[in-house]
């Protein structure tokens, strides 16, 4: 009787086994249908993002062609105001006018440079003794207008900044 007891104790555990492995494996597929489902919306949600950045920064490489353009009519104007061509001078501020304004439609804007040197906006690509009235670190000239596209820069102000004793 102890081997009829015996041999039904393995049978049960033998039939208790499978249920216990189907039951662990479908806590692990449970398991990586949650990670799935997870991973499918963070797809969703880097997509979305992806795709309102491209239609928000799309047009950078315009904008970024285009500054050589206000840059060269900038120049002109200054060189037009000591003549006394005013019809020249006046086309040309207009034109000016007209591509910042079309710049500015697009997310464009000009970097508005502060007293103090700053690197996420600013290239220094001279320093100077620092002259009175000015700290180490300060901006004493603006040599390139720089631009930012929306919130990124799209092109670094070229300064000349005062250097630390």
């Amino acid at each position: 009787m102890t081997d009829e007891a015996g041999e039904e104790t393995v049978e049960q555990d033998e039939e208790s086994d499978p249920i216990e492995d189907l039951d662990t494996r479908v806590a692990e597929l449970e398991k990586e249908l949650q990670y799935s489902a997870a991973e499918m919306v963070n797809v969703r949600q880097r997509a979305a993002r992806e795709r309102s950045e491209a239609l928000r920064y799309g047009g950078m490489s315009i904008a970024l062609r285009m500054l050589p353009l206000v840059d060269s009519l900038e120049k002109a104007l200054e060189a037009a105001n000591g003549d006394d061509s005013n019809a020249l001078s006046e086309g040309v501020r207009l034109t000016l006018e007209g591509a910042k304004s079309a710049l500015e439609a697009e997310g464009v804007s000009q970097i508005e440079v502060e007293s103090s040197f700053d690197p996420t906006m600013m290239e220094a690509i001279a320093t100077v003794p620092a002259p009175e009235g000015s700290g180490p670190g300060s901006v004493i000239e603006v040599i390139e207008v720089g631009y930012m596209y929306h919130d990124r820069v799209l092109r670094a102000a070229r300064v000349i900044v005062a250097e630390g004793e």
